[in-house]
């Protein structure tokens, strides 16, 4: 985000939340900013879920697959960040592994940082780039 946006985005937060939400929001934001890695270009895979009602049926892996031949047909690497240990597993078997963790304010869960190195064309499906955010090293 630009400086303009940030202050806009910091101003609607206070207003919705709170002083107390938005700065766990604040803090939050800065800690997973903080931890994201910016050595190697890369595409950043920022929010996966699935509604409760559809879980257990492979969408999410499948959403992931997808997103992961596109990245592999560039041969780039993917980053993520896991906040629920008990998906880590599922993010191994497609070639992620954990570099790091950080933990979220107040107690909050440990987020385990996850990344892929780039991967060969083969075997892989299309995705769909809404879903991927490329991002070059550096700050932003």
């Amino acid at each position: 985000m630009s400086p303009a946006q940030e202050a806009a985005f910091e101003h609607l937060a206070a207003d919705r939340l709170g002083p107390v939400r938005s700065g766990y929001l604040r803090e939050t934001m800065a800690r997973f900013e903080a931890a994201h890695p910016r050595d190697e270009p890369h595409y950043y895979l920022s929010l996966l879920g699935t509604n409760p009602e559809y879980r257990g049926r492979g969408l999410g892996m499948t959403l992931l697959a997808d997103n992961l031949a596109q990245i592999d047909a560039e041969r780039m690497p993917a980053y993520l960040e896991s906040s629920n240990p008990a998906n880590n597993h599922r993010y191994q078997r497609v070639g992620f592994e954990p570099i790091g963790a950080f933990n979220l304010p107040a107690d909050g869960p440990v987020v385990t940082r996850m990344w892929r190195p780039a991967q060969g064309i083969l075997g892989s499906v299309p995705i769909s780039r809404s879903r991927a955010r490329r991002r070059a090293p550096g700050p932003r």
